[in-house]
């Protein structure tokens, strides 16, 4: 369906660079640090995931890439980039663990050795940065969750890597800068704030889902054997949920989220500590323990945890795709869940379906 012209200018016209400009400096860690180091690095920098650097010439790169960094005073090539790590790679390592013993030898793992737990450490892109928003919104709306952007470095040459260095070279773009972008010029856009996001074909509605009993490691090697890196968490059913495997949420009652985004903040205590509980034991616990600390959380009931847990971000199908995007930006998800009148589970919509709703209504009749 056709929508404005100067709306389509204003996507081509601006370039991703424009986007990114003010954003803090790319961060990066060496491939011979450690999962707890990666952990930390994440923790302290608030990001879901962390490029990783190695000397040049030794690696294959991410998905076969060759994402290089020159020294901007002599061009001899200083690093390559070999692929990200996030914090559902680090879980996923975790989950394997036979023993608390296994889990504190496992963070002390090299962190390449764990690059590609889950499909998108293998993916790290690099686009120009004069790359229009438009056209950066194809790769994204397909599920590409960040991208490399090259840029001048303002700063003198440094010798060496550091823990936590951060590269003159880069800028991280990432779906929440698309979606951010496209939220605060939903009034040009104009029907991300008047088109339902079912009108929109924004909603998928195959939800997968682990019964809030299942422990939180069977829950994580699932979403590894799945490729996902979120599920809804819902309320059992019985003898209907006794498998060790996720089940479909469509039509049962929503109680939370286990996401990468949800990961974010837990250190390696608490996944040593709690790693054979229920899935929405963990979660609450680990809500309570970012919030009064360690010791709270180990000494409080189930009850008293359950009091903090957050409440699952939801929509309707009616709901406009403008109030979908705030709502998640709003609330630090990257995924919003579609919901019936009585609480029951319809669907997801996630920021690469938001992303492609806005670029279908420009590219298909």
């Amino acid at each position: 369906m056709a929508v404005g012209i100067e709306a389509e200018e204003m996507l081509r016209g601006t370039t991703v660079q424009q986007i990114v400009e003010h954003n803090n400096r790319l961060v990066e860690i060496p491939y011979t640090a450690t999962v707890n180091d990666a952990l930390n690095t994440l923790l302290a920098k608030n990001i879901l995931a962390v490029p990783v650097a190695a000397p040049p010439g030794q690696w294959i790169g991410a998905g076969g890439s060759m994402i290089l960094e020159s020294d901007k005073a002599t061009g001899v090539v200083r690093k390559q980039y070999i692929g990200m790590v996030s914090v559902l790679d680090i879980l996923i390592h975790i989950a394997e663990a036979e023993s608390e013993a296994d889990v504190d030898s496992r963070l002390r793992s090299v962190v390449s050795s764990i690059i590609g737990h889950s499909m998108e450490g293998l993916s790290l892109w690099s686009i120009s940065p004069q790359t229009s928003v438009f056209d950066a919104m194809e790769p994204m709306s397909k599920g590409i969750h960040r991208a490399l952007i090259p840029v001048e470095s303002k700063l003198e040459h440094s010798v060496g890597v550091e823990l936590q260095e951060a590269s003159p070279g880069y800028h991280l773009f990432t779906q929440t800068d698309m979606v951010e972008f496209l939220c605060t010029h939903s009034k040009e856009l104009g029907f991300t704030a008047t088109t339902s996001v079912m009108e929109l074909g924004a909603v998928q509605s195959t939800v997968y889902a682990a019964p809030s009993h299942m422990k939180v490691m069977d829950v994580v090697k699932c979403m590894r054997n799945t490729s996902l890196h979120a599920v809804a968490i819902v309320e059992p059913m019985g003898d209907y949920d006794t498998e060790l495997a996720l089940v479909m949420g469509n039509g049962r009652k929503l109680v939370g989220t286990f996401s990468a985004t949800d990961l974010l903040g837990y250190n390696s205590e608490m996944l040593r500590t709690w790693s054979s509980l229920p899935i929405l034991s963990f979660y609450s616990k680990a809500i309570v323990a970012q919030r009064f600390g360690m010791g709270a959380a180990v000494n409080a009931t189930q009850s008293e945890c359950s009091e903090f847990q957050p409440t699952p971000v939801t929509c309707h199908a009616a709901t406009p795709l403008a109030d979908v995007m705030s709502q998640a930006l709003a609330n630090h998800v990257h995924r919003v869940w579609v919901v019936d009148n009585q609480g029951l589970l319809r669907g997801v919509i996630s920021f690469s379906d938001m992303i492609r709703a806005v670029y279908d209504r420009f590219t298909k009749p």
